[in-house]
């Protein structure tokens, strides 16, 4: 039997509910149950394949091939299990999903409607391929009050009627703001908040509570009676030093006890929170640390490359150090004196990206690296970088370019128009729509043996990593870049997709097509992370 947990967030976005999230599925897993997460985003996007990253952060992408919401790489980092396509939904699919049943007459002529179509959308979207899980978490996007979130409201509190208190349970994350001219944290807010999800017929069973200061217990239990929620489940959500410091300080605070027991569920025993304390302990007490420049387009919202930074410190953690980000927009590498940034930095990385904006500086910086030998690590357009610049630089194709940026006298990368996705060929065209014509998801590759690759990876032959682009480098160029001292150390297993480029003379370079920032976790960080983290510290030595 499943149970759901529904997570809401009220006074103001950006809290952490899909922290909350995801480390309240780690405390249920440390407890010996098993979990799935969802997230259900009111926006009338389809999926935020194409929004902008200042707009929505990261595109995070599933094994499935399904463009969603960060917070599903919270989910995957903190509790290892693999999101799908069924695990992220919007309203924009699920209007559109109605209006197709309506257009076929799926609805049999009746006027279709908000309350009963549109909910009981929702509602089959949330019960859907629960599996055998335990726990099914739902976290809400936005703020309650938010016009877009109301059907979303509605369609919970029914589920709250239908499976009832033994299978249901109500979590609301709300902020109590510190006032410095009164001197105390303010719970009126909070009030509000739970006044405004009660008028929606939701009454919340547990309160996180942000603050940036210890909650006195006469605040907490003005909240439990001003909220008709119990002292106990009144829980401080405290500003820590780390987000992997999460699931050990709602433990301290009987987050996961109260939530059993709400179930009925709790056995007296405690959680095995081992690796946690592990991981915190190697976080907090490093050997070394290094410092790696990430040259990008999106610096200003570093949400945008969430799971990049993420899996940088899980190869810190690996190696046991830690592992200090410089972040860089690119476009200042178009200026002659700017390489100077490069100059102390002990490893370069260029990450994913779209559009013309900023590539000379990407070049620029891959050329740094490659004449400083200095490690470098190109990351989906990151890697493409990388091919253009040998071109131009080794195989003197000066004219070499991207047909992402127009026509090139030497297009080394070109849009991709098919390929094999399993045994079911896929076909795109240039004048396609945006949304869903990318390679996504899980596609396999076989690594050249003796490569650094394939030493990363533990010498295996073949890997499976999610990738999320347009265009592909053209392999008619290989024979040219290979002469000039660029392997290609990873093709696609017919052959025609290259998915790794190796620098066989270089201390560490290497560019991937793949996102394999996506497939790290804390405990088990990504073998290409970790292998450049130690190159860096490597590099370090040397300075």
């Amino acid at each position: 039997m499943t149970r759901f947990i529904f997570i809401t967030g009220g006074v103001v976005s950006s809290l952490g509910k899909g922290l909350a999230s995801a480390a309240l599925g780690a405390l249920l897993q440390a407890r010996g149950f098993t979990v799935r997460l969802r997230k259900l985003d009111p926006y009338l996007n389809v999926d935020p394949g194409t929004m902008s990253p200042y707009q929505h952060g990261e595109v995070y992408v599933t094994d499935d091939g399904a463009e969603t919401d960060l917070d599903l790489g919270h989910y995957e980092r903190f509790t290892g299990v693999s999101s799908r396509q069924s695990d992220n939904i919007t309203t924009g699919r699920i209007y559109s999903n109605v209006i197709q049943k309506e257009r076929r007459g799926d609805y049999l002529g009746a006027t279709v409607q908000v309350i009963p179509h549109v909910t009981d959308a929702i509602k089959e979207f949330v019960l859907g391929e629960p599996g055998d899980a335990d726990f099914m978490l739902c976290e809400i996007g936005g703020t309650v009050g938010d016009i877009e979130g109301l059907p979303f409201l509605e369609a919970i509190r029914q589920l709250g009627n239908e499976l009832g208190r033994e299978r249901s349970m109500f979590v609301h994350l709300t902020l109590l703001p510190y006032i410095p001219t009164a001197g105390e944290l303010k719970t009126k807010p909070t009030q509000h908040s739970v006044k405004e999800l009660l008028s929606v017929g939701i009454q919340p069973d547990m309160l996180l509570c942000r603050a940036d200061r210890e909650i006195p217990a006469g605040e907490k239990r003005k909240i439990a009676l001003f909220c008709n929620v119990r002292p106990e489940a009144v829980i401080p959500a405290l500003d820590v030093d780390s987000i992997y410091q999460v699931p050990l300080a709602y433990h301290a605070e009987g987050m996961d006890r109260v939530v059993l027991q709400h179930f009925g569920l709790d056995d007296g025993k405690s959680p095995d929170l081992s690796r946690w304390r592990s991981i915190m302990q190697r976080i907090r007490q490093p050997e070394g640390e290094v410092t790696i420049a990430i040259v990008g387009k999106y610096t200003n919202l570093l949400d945008a490359y969430k799971s990049l930074a993420e899996a940088l410190a899980h190869g810190g953690i690996a190696n046991n150090v830690k592992v200090n980000l410089n972040w860089l927009d690119s476009e200042i590498f178009e200026r002659p004196d700017a390489i100077q940034h490069l100059e102390d930095v002990h490893a370069i990385l260029v990450p994913g990206g779209f559009g013309e904006r900023g590539t000379e500086g990407k070049i620029a910086a891959v050329r740094f690296a490659r004449e400083r030998r200095i490690p470098y690590f190109g990351i989906c357009f990151g890697m493409q970088m990388a091919v253009i610049e040998a071109a131009r630089n080794l195989a003197g194709l000066t004219q070499a370019s991207s047909t992402e940026f127009g026509p090139a006298a030497d297009p080394v990368v070109g849009l991709m128009t098919e390929w094999m996705k399993g045994n079911q060929l896929e076909t795109r065209r240039a004048g396609g729509d945006l949304g869903g014509t990318m390679r996504l998801g899980a596609f396999d590759c076989d690594l050249k043996p003796g490569s650094k690759a394939w030493e990363a990876y533990g010498r295996a032959v073949r890997i499976r990593e999610r990738h999320r682009h347009r265009y592909e480098v053209n392999l008619n160029y290989r024979p040219q870049l290979e002469k000039a001292g660029l392997s290609f150390s990873g093709l696609s297993p017919d052959g025609l997709l290259p998915e790794i480029v190796e620098l066989a003379d270089h201390p560490w370079f290497v560019g991937v097509q793949f996102h394999p920032e996506l497939k790290s976790r804390p405990f088990e960080p990504h073998p290409l992370f970790t292998a450049f983290v130690k190159a860096a510290i490597e590099q370090s030595r040397l300075v």
